[in-house]
């Protein structure tokens, strides 16, 4: 396999997981606005970044097992998708790009063997 592309297989789920995070967390900033106590705006604020460290934390367990990262952000994406039903264009931005990291940790993980370039398994002697 070419090295731009392991590479590219490897560390494209990773940053995209990222990058996901990084703008669900942006929806947390419009609780700033109003005359709302600081107190109020600080609980909505932690409230709002609940799915970035939901999708952190799955990103650190992807990080090690990505068969398990895949399956649970689709998994997420599809209960999103089921809560959100009644707005198309919320599922659109939210589950797809969810979605698209979630498949690229499965592939990952179907080929971890040509992407991390040897194989797990002992060769075996005299063969």
């Amino acid at each position: 396999m070419n090295p731009i592309l392991r590479s590219s297989l490897f560390w494209a789920p990773r940053g995209l997981c990222i990058a996901l995070a990084m703008f669900l967390g942006l929806f947390g900033i419009d609780v700033f606005q109003g005359s709302a106590p600081l107190a109020t705006k600080l609980l909505g604020f932690v409230i709002h970044l609940l799915p970035t460290w939901i999708i952190l934390a799955m990103l650190a367990v992807a990080w090690r097992w990505e068969w398990v990262g895949g399956a649970i952000l689709l998994a997420l994406s599809a209960a999103y998708a089921v809560w959100a039903h009644d707005h198309p264009n919320w599922i659109l931005l939210i589950a797809g790009p969810a979605v698209l990291v979630g498949v690229l940790f499965l592939v990952g993980w179907f080929l971890r063997e040509e992407i991390r370039g040897h194989s797990r398994r002992k060769a075996v002697p005299g063969q």
